[in-house]
């Protein structure tokens, strides 16, 4: 039965976002470990109907927050997603083809998100390899999204958008390897930044493929948190190629030019749902009321359902690697008898299409190429996140074919994949509600290196359309 699953509560969080946890703990308001015991408390209340966390490190998170820890957001809880390597641990990438082991150390990102001051309560659930934009395996469990549970939270960083929105923990990991950041966060209603190409610390592995398409990242409730997590990650790490963020606290003043385009003709790759194409016209008039130049155009010059097509047999290179050369690249064997159908559908259509794979890398690099020409013009480029509204379980079901789920996937994220080619900045922000009243994100790109422009657009949209939270529905 569809219920609204919600963890607020009067305790030491409160509704505090991530910011405003951390300033009450160095104020003396709260403490860490009470911030750290409350937010298991809520986890242990609502991790039976979401089913969002895959390991619980409950003990050395009240161990760490009786240690004052340096970083802008020292004590706040969180989670970390389960394809990230942290010491002790198993990384167990949200399949059962193997058994991990535990991790010798941590990941680089791993260590530069601790860096914050954040104190991890345990991973996060995800898809196996993080392939698909859901998590319902039948072994796992299901991860459910809290504004309606009969729906998923998207994916693939599933528990972490569950345990944010439900308002366990202010802030979590998530990742980005075709919009993995930014579909949790248009499903739930939080703010979800896939940076730009080197931005943060990359993932573990991911130097040596062809083209880095996974970037890391975190979910959030509030425009802040984002800001904060960012300035906060740059003081550990700063790549001198990039622009400086800094702590950015507000709306910019520049005006921007914004363009738009036409809804995709019904039955083609990217065609909208109403509710999603109604949000955007919305967005688009709450751009222009607040002196925005916005412009509405045709489509980009290319053609989706193929650009979907060289993206699936770039993935399928990843599940080939993953799922035949596991032993090198996971350190154990997988079996294949346990691997999803969907996985092994793309390792056969890498295997298919393997004399193809470098032409379909050109043309998805020359795809992002012409995105990124807009930017010639214009200063930022909207979309929806996704072309229609959150789908209930099911939708995504392991047991479908991967012919079935492939092509449910291209269709409901047909806007996210480009920018991980392209290495553009790109940001979900809560804009409007679907007919089932679930959240529904419009999406935003910026030019390579121009993160601190989406997130000055970010706190201005926030501050004229206030979205609402599972607390006050």
């Amino acid at each position: 039965m569809a219920k609204l699953v919600n963890a607020f509560c009067d305790d030491a969080l409160g509704t505090l976002d991530a910011v405003g946890v951390a300033e009450a703990i160095a104020s003396g308001k709260i403490s860490a470990a009470e911030a750290t015991e409350a937010a298991i408390q809520r986890a242990e209340k609502v991790n039976g109907e979401l089913n969002a966390i895959v390991y619980k490190t409950y003990e050395s998170a009240r161990e760490n927050a009786r240690t004052k820890h340096a970083g802008l957001l020292s004590g706040v809880p969180t989670f970390i997603k389960d394809n990230e390597p942290v010491k002790g641990i198993p990384t167990q990438l949200g399949t059962l083809a193997f058994k991990a082991k535990p991790a010798k150390k941590n990941g680089k990102y791993v260590n530069q998100f601790l860096s914050t001051g954040l104190n991890s309560l345990g991973k996060s659930t995800m898809p196996e390899f993080g392939f698909i934009c859901s998590t319902e395996n039948p072994k796992w469990g299901i991860t459910r999204n809290p504004w309606d549970t009969d729906y998923t939270p998207g994916g693939s960083s599933s528990g972490s958008a569950a345990m944010v929105t439900s308002g366990v923990v202010p802030i979590a990991v998530a990742n980005d390897g075709a919009g993995s950041t930014r579909i949790p966060a248009s499903c739930c209603g939080l703010i979800g930044l896939k940076p730009s190409r080197g931005r943060l610390m990359n993932a573990e592995g991911t130097d040596i493929l062809p083209v880095n398409i996974v970037y890391e990242g975190v979910l959030t409730r509030s425009v802040r948190d984002t800001a904060a997590f960012y300035a906060a990650a740059e003081k550990y790490h700063r790549n001198p190629t990039l622009p400086e963020l800094g702590n950015i606290t507000h709306a910019g003043q520049k005006r921007l030019k914004i363009v738009f385009f036409d809804n995709i003709p019904e039955g083609k790759l990217g065609h909208q749902d109403d509710a999603t194409y109604n949000t955007q016209l919305s967005t688009a008039k709450l751009l222009s009321s607040l002196g925005h130049e916005v412009d509405q155009l045709a489509f980009p010059p290319f053609d989706i359902s193929a650009l979907s097509t060289d993206f699936l047999n770039y993935y399928g290179l990843l599940a080939f690697a993953l799922s035949s050369l596991g032993t090198l690249v996971l350190d154990s064997k997988p079996d294949k008898s346990q691997l999803e159908p969907f996985t092994l559908g793309l390792s056969n259509q890498f295997k298919r299409n393997f004399t193809g794979i470098r032409k379909s890398i050109k043309r998805l690099q020359a795809a992002g190429r012409t995105m990124e020409a807009f930017f010639d013009k214009y200063d930022v480029i909207m979309t929806p996140v996704l072309a229609h509204s959150v789908p209930p379980i099911g939708h995504f079901s392991p047991d479908l074919s991967y012919e079935e789920v492939s092509q449910r996937a291209v269709s409901f994220a047909s806007f996210t994949g480009l920018q991980n080619v392209s290495g553009a900045p790109a940001i979900s922000i809560p804009s409007g509600t679907s007919d089932e009243g679930l959240p529904i994100g419009m999406h935003f790109i910026a030019p390579f290196g121009q993160e601190r422009r989406l997130i000055e657009l970010a706190y201005e949209i926030e501050e004229a359309k206030p979205w609402r939270f599972v607390y006050n529905s």
